[in-house]
């Protein structure tokens, strides 16, 4: 057997290991929440979940292992690596820690989680274009699933320059309806696919802005990009300000799940409306600065190379 061969077996072996060693620590995770809630810090999960901890836990260790098999030259910056790590850290940080408990009885806490599940989380992984690494890092047999027609598809519409700002919008606005709020806060199964929804379409949203590559290959032009940035602001402002400057309690299941500190409804719904007015509104104004500097890198490495050709 050649030296290559080998080193090919023996890079399989550690693969695997590495999949088994993700499975027994998520069982390990899964006793304890189970067994021993009451004993466990802060930091350990309210409630575990085995969707966003593999998912978590396969991004990294996919985003490591491509990390490392890329040429050099076609490696992300480390500040780009960092920002992918930060944006799955904090979007685990809110809903597989007991920060998760406090979502779920404060409204402003549950404004904030949705801030990073929406917002800063899909933000740094969006900054960190993770695409080239978790492509080399993620299984062969995984890899023309993400090339077939059907998730091709889908990405098509979610990137959609029309589509991609409404339903980015629509779904804030469509989990904060009361009713649907009310039932999501009461129904476990509901509960997640809110989460989910939300980071899921954050992802897909702050990619097709953070794109730093002009178009094509990009699906849309930075301009365009640019555009899309201020065109989600005035929606959230509106919804913000209301719930900022209501004189009702909007979301009564808070009451019914019991609030941890000691404020009233309205001072509760405030600081969440406030939530959504400003830090949700500011994350579009970084990504239009952003943009434009996409814009003008573009626009000099063009320069040079037509400097180069004549």
């Amino acid at each position: 057997m050649t030296a290559a061969a080998l080193a090919g077996r023996r890079s399989g072996r550690m693969g695997w290991l590495a999949y088994a060693g993700v499975l027994v620590l998520g069982a390990a995770l899964y006793f304890v929440c189970r067994y021993f809630p009451a004993d466990l810090p802060v930091w350990m999960p309210w409630e575990f979940s085995w969707p966003i901890y593999l998912a978590c836990a396969l991004a990294l260790g996919w985003f490591a292992i491509g990390w490392k098999r890329l040429a050099p030259a076609a490696r992300p910056p480390l500040w780009r690596g960092a920002s992918f790590v930060l944006g799955v850290v904090s979007i685990y940080a809110v809903v597989q820690t007991h920060y998760d408990y406090l979502s779920q009885h404060m409204f402003f806490f549950h404004r904030l989680q949705h801030l990073v599940l929406h917002h800063l989380g899909p933000f740094l992984i969006a900054l960190g274009v993770p695409g080239a690494a978790l492509r080399a890092g993620m299984p062969d047999f995984l890899k023309p699933v993400i090339r077939s027609w059907p998730v091709r598809a889908f990405v098509d519409v979610i990137q959609h320059p029309v589509v991609a700002p409404v339903v980015f919008v629509g779904l804030i606005y469509v989990w904060l309806i009361p009713s649907i709020h009310t039932n999501a806060m009461l129904d476990d199964n509901l509960y997640q696919v809110m989460n989910w929804s939300m980071a899921v379409d954050g992802i897909f949203f702050w990619c097709l802005i953070l794109d730093p590559r002009p178009r094509p290959p990009a699906r849309v032009s930075a301009g365009l990009r640019a555009l899309l940035t201020m065109v989600v602001v005035p929606p959230q402002i509106v919804v913000g300000a209301v719930l900022a400057l209501s004189s009702s309690d909007v979301y009564p299941v808070y009451k019914i799940c019991g609030r941890i500190l000691p404020i009233s409804a309205l001072s509760d719904q405030h600081f969440g409306g406030l939530i959504l007015w400003i830090p949700s509104s500011m994350m579009s104004v970084i990504a239009l600065i952003l943009v434009l500097n996409i814009m003008r890198l573009n626009d000099e490495r063009k320069e040079h190379a037509l400097r180069d050709v004549s």
